[in-house]
Formats: C-alpha cells, structure tokens, sequence
C-alpha cells in the first residue's frame, strides 16, 4: 500500500531517533533515506554506501547534482568535509567486519522473530539482493522502515517469512505507518502507536503474535 510524503517523513523522524552521536550508519532505498533530513545539522555521524561512499553528505540542490556521485541506490548524494570514496571492496569489508553501527532498510516482511524477507518481489525480475545480506548479517543494530500491510491488504509482520530470507534473526526493531515494535530475546514487542490507530487496530492487521510494552507511545 502506498504512503504520503506525510507519513513516509514521519517515520523517518521516528528512525531518526535511534541514531546516536558518532555512529557509523548505512541507509536502504526509500524511507530510509529520508532519516537525515530529521537529523540536526552538523550532527556528528558517518553515512556509509556500500557503491564506495563514507561520508555522505545532505542531498544536493536541484541543478547542483553530481552525475557521478550517487548512493548505492543510484539517487545524488553530496560528500561531507573528510568524507571519501572508495571501491566496493573496501566498503563491503567494512560491513562484513562489522564496522556499520546501525543500518535502516526497506523490508516486503520481517517474522516475529526477527527474520528479514527483503530482496525479491513475487512476479518480478530484480537484479539481486545487493548489499542487503552483509548488513543484515553484520551491522550491530538493523531497523526496518515499511508499510504495516502489503498491498493486498495483508500484514508485512508475520509469524513466520514466506518470502525467501535475506538473513535471520537479524532485526532490532520495526517502524510501520502503523506501530513500532522492538525485538527482544526473539520476542516481539509492541511500544508505540501512530495516531490515529489504536492497539485493537493493530492486532486486528498484525499476523505475527507479539505483546505490549507496560506503556504504550502515541506518537504523530
């Protein structure tokens, strides 16, 4: 299901929280990109691309990109003073060392446990998973920005993936258009709501079983 620029720069803010002074942070496509939009200028943190980028800049002005300077998802992106580039080597080592602090991806499901189902689209030629594996496997935190439902009306958030895994038991946390659940001790846990839903509404759209934090957030 499709969402409004309104809901989508909600959620980012929300992801935006959990990054923390000094971190080293890899953004998906999509939502995720948005996150350093709500971030204070100068704020001191690191985004990395696994295309060759450390130190990604704010998003250039119309007419002032660089054709040669993009993210891993091909759109323009600007270098932060110091910042570098590199060959893709260099930047999946840094992944598979576990060098990224935190990463936020897009996900089509994410089972109660924590496993991730994020790279193939049923019906659709796509041209591979990408960077998604490494991160998923090797960032010391990974988030999830996604829709609540897919597009048949049906709950991303499952008991167990019915799409093919991008990695397992690798999610800390996932931020829907509806909730935010946290993960722990493969336990889902559900703590914050967007108004206007409530938690009969979210149990009523939630396939994967999971329970409430002693104090449930309203937030947006």
């Amino acid at each position: 299901m499709g969402l409004g620029n309104e809901m989508k720069e909600k959620m980012a803010m929300r992801a935006a929280q959990e990054v923390k002074d000094n971190m080293i942070v890899n953004l998906g496509i999509g939502i995720p990109s948005l996150v350093p939009n709500h971030l204070p200028p100068g704020f001191p943190v690191v985004f990395q691309s696994e295309n060759g980028i450390i130190g990604i800049g704010p998003a250039p002005g119309e007419g002032s990109e660089d054709e040669n300077l993009c993210n891993a998802g091909g759109f323009p992106v600007s270098l932060m003073n110091g910042g570098c580039y590199t060959d893709s080597s260099i930047a999946f080592a840094m992944i598979r060392r576990g060098k990224i602090d935190l990463t936020i991806l897009g996900s089509l499901q994410v089972s109660e446990k924590g496993d991730l189902a994020n790279w193939i689209i049923p019906g659709q030629k796509v041209p591979g998973m990408g960077g998604a594996t490494e991160l998923a496997s090797k960032a010391k935190k990974v988030i999830v920005l996604m829709t609540h439902l897919d597009k048949n009306g049906g709950s991303k958030i499952v008991r167990d993936c019915t799409l093919p895994l991008t990695a397992s038991r690798c999610v800390s946390m996932i931020i829907t258009d509806r909730a935010v659940f946290y993960i722990e001790d493969n336990q889902l846990i559900l703590s914050e709501i967007f108004n206007p839903y409530t938690v009969e509404d979210i149990e009523e759209t939630t396939e994967a079983r999971y329970s409430l934090s002693p104090v449930i957030k309203y937030i947006g």
